[in-house]
């Protein structure tokens, strides 16, 4: 008789939605057979988003204003372009420029929703918000920045109860929501990446959510800016490069602990971590492992091997939750994770279930060319300068 083996473990649920999600991706790169078999419900999908948009645009939809300017941060393919740390950088820049910001999110990916009446609240000063709560984006945005935040599908009800537990609130800027037509803004910052509009169609032949070329509706106070995440521009539209680069690793637990997270002064990263961090050149992918549950794992894998790292990639779904069995063996030595992965992972827990492992949380510097923010404080000017209603 035939030698039974031992019966392989299911598929992780996550790793089957990354390899689906990979082929995906690829399949909107080019327009291969994949892609054509899918473009008759992509012309449903145009139509669809055409009579929208004139709905809206001819009000047999009402779109709301809020008591002060909303600036969106969007992009009009799907599969995380940037749209965080694009965020993340307007947030400071804000704050450096006198603006008290308020951040509207929709909280993508969290386990316990909010109901649309009732937005969740986080004050700038309170406990860290709950990634099962709000998702991992806006924990991220809290931990980084300190804004008042609330977390609702509605954006407009979300804002309406923001703005009034925070009066002092002078701008709100929306993490995601280009599409989201019901709330009036005044800004959008348009992000793409290095895929640009990919082969071009919109979903799910292509990656575009919306056709790339749109005249946007009535009452942006100046044309939408388009920022490639990018070291140079990836679609025909003009627009302004960025670099980033990661930074020194931090220990999980002390990245918890430090009262700002990340201050984009990654020199101080050993100091936080009290303990060495490894050196790139002396590791080896038996022992240090990196992990990533963003969009586009490979981006941040890419990156590191750039940086010398020699490790074992462990991909998850974007927006993993990371509440279930934790995904690296037991034997790892060193685990690189991203900031967003951080944002869900109990120190303590890990040191329960994985003693042998140390865990270094890898930032990232994103930082837009300087003729991107002349056109965003051009933008902004005209907010100030326009009469008061």
């Amino acid at each position: 008789m035939p030698r039974k083996g031992r019966p392989r473990p299911a598929p992780r649920p996550e790793t089957i939605v990354t390899a689906l999600a990979h082929v995906l991706q690829q399949a909107w790169l080019k327009r291969g057979a994949l892609a054509w078999a899918l473009r008759p419900i992509s012309w449903l999908m145009l139509t669809v988003v055409t009579l929208r948009r004139q709905a809206y645009r001819h009000g047999l939809l009402s779109r709301h204003r809020l008591p002060v300017p909303v600036l969106v941060v969007g992009n009009r393919i799907a599969g995380g372009a940037g749209k965080t740390p694009a965020t993340l950088a307007i947030l400071a820049h804000l704050k450096a420029h006198g603006w008290h910001p308020g951040v509207l999110s929709r909280g993508y990916g969290a386990a316990q929703r909010p109901r649309p009446e009732s937005p969740l609240l986080v004050r700038a000063d309170g406990k860290p918000p709950d990634a099962c709560q709000t998702g991992d984006e806006p924990v991220l945005i809290w931990r980084r920045q300190r804004v008042p935040m609330a977390i609702a599908s509605d954006r407009v009800a979300g804002g309406r109860a923001l703005l009034q537990q925070h009066p002092d609130i002078d701008i709100l800027v929306c993490d995601d929501g280009l599409q989201h037509l019901r709330l009036q803004r005044d800004i959008e910052v348009i992000v793409f990446d290095e895929r640009g509009a990919g082969n071009g169609w919109l979903l799910p032949a292509g990656p575009l959510r919306e056709p790339i070329n749109l005249r946007p509706l009535p009452g942006l106070v100046a044309a939408p800016v388009v920022l490639y995440n990018a070291p140079r521009a990836s679609t025909d539209l003009p627009g302004h490069a960025s670099t980033s680069a990661l930074g020194l690793p931090v220990a999980l637990s002390s990245w918890h602990d430090h009262k700002h997270s990340h201050n984009h002064d990654h020199k101080h990263g050993a100091d936080l971590a009290h303990i060495t961090p490894p050196v790139p050149s002396a590791t080896r992918p038996d022992q240090c492992w990196a992990m990533a549950g963003v969009a586009h794992p490979e981006r941040f894998f890419r990156a590191l091997r750039q940086q010398g790292w020699a490790f074992t990639p462990l991909p998850l779904a974007d927006h993993a939750s990371l509440q279930g069995p934790l995904a690296w063996p037991a034997a790892v030595r060193d685990l690189l994770i991203t900031e967003k992965d951080a944002v869900k992972l109990d120190p303590a827990r890990c040191a329960r279930e994985r003693p042998n492992t140390r865990i270094w949380v890898i930032g990232l510097d994103f930082q837009p060319v300087p003729d991107f923010w002349h056109e965003l404080d051009a933008a902004l000017a005209l907010i100030k300068a326009r009469p008061s209603a």
